[in-house]
């Protein structure tokens, strides 16, 4: 090969490498000026984000209230927020630059089979970050806030037994989170259930493709169970409660992705048969088996 035709096979992969420089360069720029955006309001997302705690506190009759440990702990807390914040809102012009890069060598029947799980997979992130803020996250923390001790109550019972386990030497057990700490599990609970919600498209995708197959799934149930546990005990906060709640609400997920994969080989099934391509297959089968006899 002369070098002529070394230069001329190496030119369409720089121009490759030159647009997805572009791509990225302008995803930056988009996310930076989201992030920014993002700081101005980083106040109105933060009361969002304790909404949770403050229903817990009020309910136990206390004062909606969180402290700073560090002196630069509510910076360094409104720029976590912003930058989170930031990412969320850029999200679809990111995923559009990855989709316009990778697309033009997809062919046709490709990109029909996989915009739908690239449409799917934000979706179930914002479902399953929305099953953790709005039903989860509550519960546990009304859970976690019942370990204290001392007149927190909301009874005038619960307040009497408080001032007797003072008065008897116990020492009170007050819940004063710090702002880092409570946004850090917070948003390990959202992230948490927000990827977990990912296995039917990662499953149904890999089923597509013909990675995993129905049968597959029912055999390896007992292996998707201890990874499931496994996972709950890495991306949940060190406590069995969260571990058991993202359990609870994962494995349902692999289930319905067993449907999703039979169903899929089902529609394939039927479409070859339309076609006439099962009937062959059998046949081909057949006569392997009677020539592997012979």
């Amino acid at each position: 090969m002369s070098k002529t035709d070394i230069d001329d096979s190496s030119a369409p992969l720089v121009e490759h490498l030159i647009e997805l420089r572009n791509r990225i360069v302008k995803g930056l720029v988009v996310f930076v000026i989201a992030v920014i955006l993002a700081y101005l309001v980083w106040q109105p997302i933060f009361d969002f984000l304790t909404q949770p705690i403050c229903a817990a506190l009020i309910r136990n009759g206390q004062e909606c209230q969180l402290i700073m440990v560090k002196l630069q702990e509510g910076f360094f807390t409104a720029i976590r927020i912003s930058v989170m914040a930031g990412f969320m809102l850029s999200f679809p012009y990111l995923a559009a630059q990855v989709w316009l890069f990778v697309a033009p060598g997809l062919y046709k029947t490709e990109k029909m089979a996989f915009l739908p799980f690239l449409l799917a997979s934000p979706i179930m992130f914002i479902f399953g970050a929305a099953v953790a803020f709005y039903l989860v996250i509550p519960y546990a923390y009304i859970f976690f806030l019942q370990f204290q001790q001392g007149a927190l109550g909301t009874g005038a019972a619960d307040s009497a037994a408080g001032a007797v386990v003072q008065a008897a030497g116990t020492p009170g057990v007050t819940y004063q989170g710090s702002v880092a700490e409570y946004l850090s599990l917070t948003m390990q609970f959202i992230i948490a259930f927000g990827l977990c919600f990912q296995m039917p498209v990662l499953l149904t995708l890999m089923g597509r493709a013909g990675l995993v197959s129905a049968a597959a799934l029912v055999t390896g149930r007992r292996y998707a169970i201890l990874i499931i546990v496994v996972l709950a005990a890495l991306v949940t906060p060190p406590d069995m409660m969260s571990q058991l709640i993202l359990f609870a609400a994962v494995y349902p997920l692999y289930e319905i992705s067993i449907l999703l994969v039979r169903r899929m080989e089902r529609t394939r099934e039927a479409a070859l048969k339309a076609q006439g391509l099962w009937f062959e297959e059998e046949d081909e089968v057949k006569a392997g088996g009677k020539g592997g006899a012979a």
